[in-house]
């Protein structure tokens, strides 16, 4: 079971451990000196998927209005031709 948790682990259980230590106490030191919280990380996160998520429906909302503006041009012109070419 030692040899599956080293590979898991990618070193041993006591290594690991310090390394964890070592890089927690620099992030947490980083993240004192820019006064950052991890509710700021999360709120961050929340903001961004938010933004994406309003962002991607003015996307559609764009292109539905391109849409709406091409075919105000498009469809008279097509039944136009219908018509002309209807007659023949």
């Amino acid at each position: 079971m030692s040899e599956r948790l080293n590979r898991f682990l990618g070193d041993s259980l006591g290594r690991t451990l310090v390394k964890l230590v070592v890089i927690s106490f620099i992030v947490g030191a980083v993240m004192s000196a820019f006064n950052w919280y991890p509710i700021d990380v999360i709120y961050a996160v929340r903001d961004f998927v938010v933004n994406v998520w309003e962002l991607g429906f003015a996307a559609l909302g764009r292109f539905g209005d391109y849409l709406l503006l091409g075919a105000v041009v498009v469809v008279p012109v097509f039944l136009v031709l219908r018509i002309l070419s209807f007659r023949r």
